[in-house]
């Protein structure tokens, strides 16, 4: 599977002009791309003010992403804003090329931002069977929390979308590299790069690390990064070291 890492800076609570700015950006991809994934609140940046994004936005965002699909024949992920019931929600969604989608709630609100006070927090795990690889999404904060992302289904592809600031930069990078290496899958990480309008300053450091933990691309400047994954890869690995194996059984409590 080829996959591409749309790694750029993001217009602060604007999702016209945020996906007006990656059409032009896909319209550039390599032919024979399978996967797009955009980083974490790509229509508006890391904003604790969801309620100055109108409530439409969310819907018009996902017919945008239909349309990139119909058009590209590629998955697309990205997280966004997405208001429902009431409250708003940190939202990862993946989008098949036939237009349908799984969606994945933001676990672990991030509470040095005030984020717990301002989005529900999801309360289940997600995994997306694609071309034979299966994914397990998640959002940025969640890199921190270990038992969270543990593989206890064998997924092959741990996902992460971020805006990941240069202040922790390092922890993002060591962070992905060790759940590649104790989930024996791939890590894709894809963070952002720029400004915010909280003063915040983004490196990117977006990656693509294999099952034992080697980076595969990697990047600190506005680009797309390309990678292959190969599920074979993944089974050949685990086949001769049998790590996964020896983990520990648990349950997990909401």
């Amino acid at each position: 599977m080829r996959v591409a890492l749309i790694q750029t800076s993001l217009e602060w609570e604007d999702p016209v002009a945020n996906r007006a700015h990656f059409g032009q950006l896909i319209n550039t991809l390599d032919g024979g791309t399978d996967l797009i994934v955009l980083p974490e609140m790509f229509t508006t940046g890391f904003t604790m003010n969801p309620e100055h994004i109108p409530s439409e936005e969310a819907h018009l965002t996902l017919e945008w992403m239909r349309e990139i699909v119909a058009r590209t024949g590629s998955a697309l992920a990205g997280s966004l804003i997405f208001p429902e019931a009431g409250k708003y929600f940190n939202r990862l969604v993946f989008m098949l090329p036939d237009g349908t989608y799984e969606y994945y709630d933001k676990r672990h609100t991030f509470t040095l931002a005030g984020e717990d006070k301002v989005y529900q927090r999801g309360a289940e795990r997600k995994t997306v069977r694609y071309m034979g690889l299966t994914f397990s999404l998640q959002i940025c904060y969640d890199l921190r929390f270990p038992v969270w992302s543990r593989n206890t289904t064998d997924y092959d592809v741990l996902l992460f979308v971020a805006n990941w600031p240069d202040t922790r930069i390092g922890a993002w990078d060591t962070l992905l590299k060790a759940r590649a290496i104790e989930n024996m899958s791939y890590v894709l990480g894809v963070n952002r790069i720029g400004s915010d309008s909280n003063g915040l300053r983004y490196q990117g450091h977006s990656g693509v690390y294999d099952a034992l933990g080697e980076r595969l691309v990697f990047s600190d400047k506005e680009e797309i990064l390309y990678a292959t994954l190969d599920k074979n890869t993944v089974d050949q690995a685990r086949t001769t070291l049998k790590f996964l194996q020896d983990r520990d059984a648990f349950t997990l409590e909401s």
